[in-house]
C-alpha cells in the first residue's frame, strides 16, 4: 500500500510576514542617509543601481522581455509605485513632516487600494473587509500616536499634500501591478518599473537638489541595504503577493509595518514602546486576520 507524499510547502505562504518585517527596515536606511544625502538625489542612484542589477539578471538568465507596450506600461507603473511614492514620502520627511504623521497619512493606502480595486479589478469586498481595514487604520494611529507632533513646522500644506499624492500614487501603481503585470517577468518587469521610478526622482532631483549625497559609513550602508533588501527582496516579494492573491488583501499588510518598526527602533535605537503602542499592535494584527482569512 502506497504512501500519499507529503505535501510541498507552500513558500509563498510565508511571503507576507518576510514582506512585512523587511519593508518596515526602510526606515533604517531613510534614518542613516537622511543627514547626508538629498532625498531624491540619494533614490536616484538607489533606482539607478537596481535597474542595472535586474537587466544584468535579466540577460544573464535570458529572461523574455515583454512588448513595448507592456514595456511602457511596466514604466508608467514604476513611476507611480517607486518615483511617486518613495519620491514623495522620503521628500516629505527630508522637509519636516513628521515621521508618524507620514505613516498615519500613508495608511490611508489599503481603503484607497480596495476603493479602487472594485470597480478596476473586479474584486468583491464586504462588509468584513472594510471593517478590517477600519480596525487597521485605528491600530496604526495608535501605533504612531506617541510620535504624532501636530504642531510641527514641517507640517505645512506641501508637504501634506505630497504625503497624500505619494499614497494616491502607491495605489494606483499596486492596482496596476495586478492589472497589466501579472503575465511579466519579474526581472525585465522590475528593470522596467525601477527606470520609471529613477525617471520621476532623476527629474525631481534635478529641479529641485543639487545631487549633494556625503559617501561615509552609514550612506554606504543605507544604499546596499535598501538596494538589495528592500529594492531587491522586498519590492519582488509584494508584486508576488500581488500577482497571485488580491491587491485589496495583499494592501492589508501595510497596516502592520509601523508595528513592526516600533519594535525594531526599539532594539536598535532605543525608543520607547508603550503600553498604547502594544494595543495599536494586536488591533493591526486582528485587522489584517479580518482582512485575509476566509
Amino acid at each position: 500500500m502506497s504512501q500519499k507524499s507529503p505535501k510541498s510547502f507552500n513558500w509563498l505562504s510565508l511571503a507576507p510576514m518576510v514582506f512585512v518585517c523587511l519593508w518596515a527596515t526602510g526606515f533604517i536606511g531613510s534614518r542613516l542617509s537622511a543627514p547626508y544625502a538629498e532625498p531624491l538625489s540619494f533614490l536616484a542612484v538607489r533606482f539607478a543601481m537596481v535597474t542595472v542589477i535586474f537587466i544584468l539578471a535579466s540577460l544573464i538568465f535570458r529572461a523574455k522581455w515583454p512588448s513595448p507596450r507592456d514595456g511602457m506600461l511596466a514604466l508608467v507603473t514604476g513611476m507611480f509605485t517607486q518615483g511617486g511614492y518613495l519620491g514623495g514620502v522620503f521628500w516629505a520627511i527630508y522637509y519636516g513632516m513628521p515621521a508618524g504623521v507620514a505613516a498615519l497619512i500613508t495608511a490611508l493606502q489599503p481603503l484607497l487600494t480596495t476603493a479602487l480595486a472594485g470597480p478596476v479589478l473586479g474584486e468583491k469586498t464586504g462588509w468584513r473587509h472594510w471593517a478590517g481595514l477600519i480596525l487597521g487604520l485605528a491600530g496604526v494611529a495608535l501605533v504612531v500616536w506617541p510620535k504624532l507632533s501636530f504642531d510641527s513646522v514641517g507640517i505645512t500644506p506641501v508637504t501634506t499634500a505630497v504625503t497624500f499624492m505619494a499614497t494616491v500614487s502607491i495605489t494606483i501603481g499596486a492596482v496596476m501591478q495586478k492589472r497589466f503585470m501579472s503575465g511579466t517577468d519579474l526581472r525585465p518587469g522590475n528593470a522596467l518599473q525601477f527606470a520609471g521610478g529613477g525617471l520621476v526622482v532623476f527629474a525631481g532631483a534635478l529641479l529641485t537638489e543639487d545631487f549633494k549625497i556625503i559617501w561615509n559609513g552609514d550612506v554606504i550602508f543605507a544604499m546596499t541595504w535598501l538596494v538589495l533588501v528592500l529594492s531587491l527582496g522586498a519590492i519582488s516579494m509584494l508584486y508576488l503577493m500581488i500577482r497571485h492573491g488580491e491587491v485589496s488583501k495583499v494592501s492589508s499588510l501595510f497596516f502592520l509595518v509601523p508595528a513592526v518598526t516600533a519594535v525594531i527602533a526599539y532594539f536598535l535605537f532605543d525608543e520607547t514602546l508603550g503600553v498604547i503602542q502594544v494595543v495599536g499592535m494586536v488591533v493591526c494584527g486582528a485587522a489584517v486576520l479580518l482582512v485575509t482569512k476566509k
